[in-house]
């Protein structure tokens, strides 16, 4: 008769190892932190750019007869001030937030409130300087990445969908509907993560960039074709702030998905530039 197995005998350890994947170079995870930094920068100090004046118009002019949209304060029939946002014709009570917001305590009528903006209190001046001197590291920045990402062909592998992805553009739809992230695909960029860093790349943040040079006196004496392009110095303000608002909905969509899809793995790949494919067995 068999003696009964010991704890050891019966206790078998089977070693496994993690598959890495090198998914960002270098040059890419710079731009990526750099881009992150100015464009936070860019954003609080434009809304306090915004805040000086805080309508935006179609075509030349800027008065407050008809904005196609403000962010305001005005007294209620209750005599109470209430902030008030109105987009044409709609007007919503945004007291609080936006139009009326407390400062050390104390309800002030500004459209962003001070914690959004950079400086905190009204500050044009600063808020410019900020603003431009950010503005020329985001650009400078990006001019870095295009060069490097069409010189060593990052541009075209991370940005165009293989034929094999754009024909089951519709799969990853579903997968992304369902907060399924495959790890092979993570060896490379989805269909649909490429299609959306197109938009950004080449569209989104170009026309950004240029409704920004477009609103600058200097820029527009240079180069006044750029302020008829917009259809005029408000219109490139409110294509401007557009487009910086849309960039926002971007980013917010951007850490969403890195959030549910695996936060350090994704936060270590742009650090170090490993992600991880999960263990395999020998």
């Amino acid at each position: 008769m068999q003696p009964p197995a010991t704890r050891t005998e019966a206790t078998r350890i089977e070693a496994t190892r993690r598959l890495w994947h090198y998914r960002h170079p270098l040059v890419i995870r710079l731009a990526h932190w750099i881009n992150a930094v100015a464009l936070l920068v860019l954003l609080m100090s434009g809304l306090q750019i915004f805040n000086a004046h805080p309508a935006l118009y179609w075509g030349d002019r800027s008065t407050f007869d008809a904005p196609a949209l403000s962010i305001t304060a005005e007294a209620g029939a209750d005599g109470a001030s209430r902030g008030i946002v109105q987009v044409g014709p709609l007007r919503l009570d945004a007291t609080g937030v936006l139009g009326l917001s407390k400062t050390a305590g104390v309800e002030t009528e500004r459209a962003f409130p001070s914690w959004a903006t950079l400086p905190a209190n009204q500050d044009l001046a600063t808020g410019r300087r900020w603003h431009y001197l950010f503005a020329w590291a985001f650009v400078l920045n990006g001019l870095v990445y295009l060069l490097y990402g069409i010189g060593t062909g990052q541009l075209r592998r991370r940005l165009i969908p293989d034929g094999d992805q754009i024909r089951d553009i519709g799969g990853s739809v579903r997968e992304h509907m369902r907060l399924r992230f495959p790890e092979e695909e993570a060896k490379r960029y989805n269909v649909l993560q490429k299609l959306t860093y197109l938009v950004v790349v080449l569209l989104l943040l170009p026309v950004m960039v240029l409704a920004g040079l477009a609103m600058s006196p200097g820029m527009d004496a240079a180069w006044p074709w750029l302020t008829t392009l917009f259809g005029g110095r408000q219109s490139a303000r409110s294509v401007h702030f557009i487009a910086a608002n849309l960039l926002v909905l971007f980013v917010i969509v951007h850490v969403l998905l890195v959030l549910v899809s695996g936060f350090w793995n994704n936060m270590r790949g742009m650090v170090t530039g490993w992600f991880s494919l999960g263990t395999v067995r020998p």
